[in-house]
């Protein structure tokens, strides 16, 4: 088995899934379907839960039910799309002629998977999502005039090079795989420590500090603090 092959194996072994479906019996059986394949699986039951779910974490596949209690899955997945959300989505619904997995798909959907299916499908269509996203994730970043380089580890503004800190640089990469999202302090500080006990100190702060000293002039801002929540970048 090659390294590439390998690297991605455990990255399928730790990769993260958000189930949205208001079936709670049928939201089990995928739950436990996923779980005893190794996934780590969150369950929601309707948008507001969905979209607690993904403010406060980070996930590798979303799938999506449409009939929910409290809103149409496709306004959701309209709504996450709008906000920069590059997280592969499977939709999962009874709502099988063609004209709605068009309509699923133009909005935003990877796929679209009627009612009632295969699990192994369901896995499998997850797997393939997954190792597509993987295969056709860039190396370079770019956001406005700052871009950076995942491969060489290094980054840019206004085309001249940034001197950055490991961690200055981690900070910054977290927001560039998510622009225009608004992340939580918990999800920052999972993501650029290897837990999150830096969470309740002023330490987020002071790297947020930093990095705004290198890539905000004066009158402009790059990032918008969310009071209560954490940051954006804009």
């Amino acid at each position: 088995m090659t390294l590439s092959a390998v690297c991605y194996h455990e990255h399928l072994l730790s990769m993260k899934v958000l189930i949205v479906e208001d079936q709670l019996r049928l939201g089990q059986v995928i739950k436990q379907g996923l779980t005893e394949s190794r996934y780590t699986v969150s369950l929601a039951r309707n948008c507001e839960e969905a979209s607690d779910f993904i403010f406060d974490n980070s996930y590798d596949a979303i799938v999506l039910d449409l009939g929910l209690p409290d809103g149409d899955g496709l306004d959701l997945l309209r709504k996450w799309r709008q906000s920069g959300l590059t997280v592969p989505v499977v939709i999962l619904s009874a709502r099988d002629s063609v004209q709605d997995r068009i309509r699923g798909l133009d909005i935003g959907a990877d796929d679209y998977l009627p009612k009632p299916f295969s699990l192994e499908e369901l896995q499998a269509r997850i797997r393939s999502l997954v190792r597509r996203q993987s295969t056709i994730k860039t190396t370079q970043l770019r956001h406005g005039d700052i871009e950076i380089d995942l491969l060489g580890h290094t980054a840019k503004y206004d085309g001249q090079a940034l001197e950055l800190t490991n961690r200055e640089y981690a900070l910054l990469e977290v927001f560039m795989q998510n622009p225009g999202r608004t992340l939580s302090r918990t999800l920052i500080a999972e993501k650029i420590w290897s837990s999150n006990f830096d969470v309740d100190t002023n330490l987020l702060d002071v790297y947020m500090s930093r990095l705004r000293s290198k890539l905000e002039k004066p009158g402009q801002n790059l990032f918008k603090t969310v009071r209560g929540v954490g940051y954006q970048l804009i």
